[in-house]
């Protein structure tokens, strides 16, 4: 908890018994909550998440953007954070985002893939699709962001009210930021951080997500005016947040 605000985490998982393990023992004091979506794993991702302490909620239809929007419907929190199952992305860093997110008055940050302590590089082959995503997405939506493709974000709960995200598969990542950061009442920002190695298999496919990706800009661009103004009309019906003690606790993590 940060000034009274409750915290909760999300982390969609499909087979990452290796990895969700290590992500759960780095959970900060100040989480109160933990969701793992266990979506359609077919190893021990779900025996090991709840066993680590995390509240598990199962998504049978497999896609990252599904996974993401059971746990978004099930977390309980006043400021969200999401990360992947796989340690890629720092459970140290949250601690700071949040106290820049709070103190700042932002609405959204999205965190930047800067630099890995253990010195590794990223894939070329990452790195340029990246590249054309993000400048792609600034050239459509005259929004400069370095890592349009980064999985940790931090947000007050009621922004899922404004943007009303759509997107079952990888596209829920940039669709996500472009609605927040187009959005005239948001104020967010995109904030560097470190980044580990991955534990476990990588289930992206780099050339097939890459290109559904950049289809999924295009078609967006199309139609975020039309979007927007369905979104003014039928909000996403968020559950209402309770007093009862959360479920998970990071002090309850080994």
């Amino acid at each position: 908890m940060y000034r009274n605000l409750r915290i909760s985490v999300v982390i969609p998982c499909h087979n990452e018994e290796e990895g969700i393990a290590a992500v759960l023992a780095q959970m900060p004091p100040l989480v109160d909550e933990v969701v793992v979506v266990d979506n359609a794993s077919t190893d021990r991702t779900a025996e090991v998440a709840r066993a680590a302490g995390a509240e598990v909620v199962y998504e049978g239809r497999k896609g990252y953007g599904r996974a993401y929007k059971s746990g978004f419907a099930h977390a309980r929190g006043d400021i969200i954070v999401t990360m992947d199952g796989d340690g890629t992305y720092p459970p140290e860093s949250i601690p700071l985002l949040v106290y820049v997110l709070i103190e700042e008055k932002l609405d959204f940050i999205t965190a930047r893939r800067w630099y890995s302590k253990t010195g590794q590089a990223k894939s070329p082959i990452r790195l340029f699709g990246n590249a054309i995503l993000s400048a792609t997405l600034m050239c459509l939506f005259f929004k400069f962001l370095v890592d349009s493709q980064s999985g940790m974000w931090v947000f007050k709960r009621d922004v899922l009210k404004k943007i009303v995200p759509k997107s079952d598969g990888m596209a829920l990542s940039e669709e996500l930021k472009i609605l927040a950061f187009t959005h005239r009442d948001l104020r967010c920002l995109e904030m560097p951080i470190y980044y580990g190695e991955r534990i476990g298999t990588s289930k992206l496919n780099i050339w097939r997500d890459g290109f559904v990706n950049l289809f999924f800009l295009v078609q967006m661009r199309l139609t975020l005016g039309r979007r927007r103004r369905a979104a003014s009309v039928t909000p996403i019906v968020l559950p209402e947040r309770t007093e009862e003690p959360a479920k998970v606790r990071a002090s309850q993590l080994p």
